[in-house]
């Protein structure tokens, strides 16, 4: 019965270990994302002209809307990425529970 347990215990500390990688991952390209944003802001700061690529074509665009919904993604993007630690706290709180559960019914 303990056997039966600890196997499911393991097989849930996989899984949980495997979220934790796919939230890692998401987080990651999030802030890549939010970086290239950042850069963006700064470079368009002192720019007379702005462009915008829209479907592999470079438009001229209005500097103060190209600003706002750069902004707007990168709020989005902050949000997101808080999100996802959040989840990554509780993930990992999860399973260190579990890992110590597991350990406790090996002695």
């Amino acid at each position: 019965m303990a056997d039966k347990q600890s196997d499911d215990n393991l097989v849930q500390l996989q899984l949980l270990e495997q979220n934790m990688q796919t939230f890692l991952m998401q987080k990651q390209q999030f802030q890549m994302q939010l970086s290239e944003i950042e850069s963006a802001l700064l470079n368009i700061k002192d720019s007379k002209k702005t462009y915008k690529i829209i479907a592999n074509v470079m438009v001229d665009t209005d500097k103060q809307t190209l600003e706002k919904e750069l902004q707007q993604k990168k709020e989005v993007l902050e949000l997101r990425i808080k999100s996802l630690e959040k989840q990554e706290e509780k993930i990992r709180e999860k399973s260190e529970k579990l890992q110590k559960e597991v350990l406790g019914n090996m002695k």
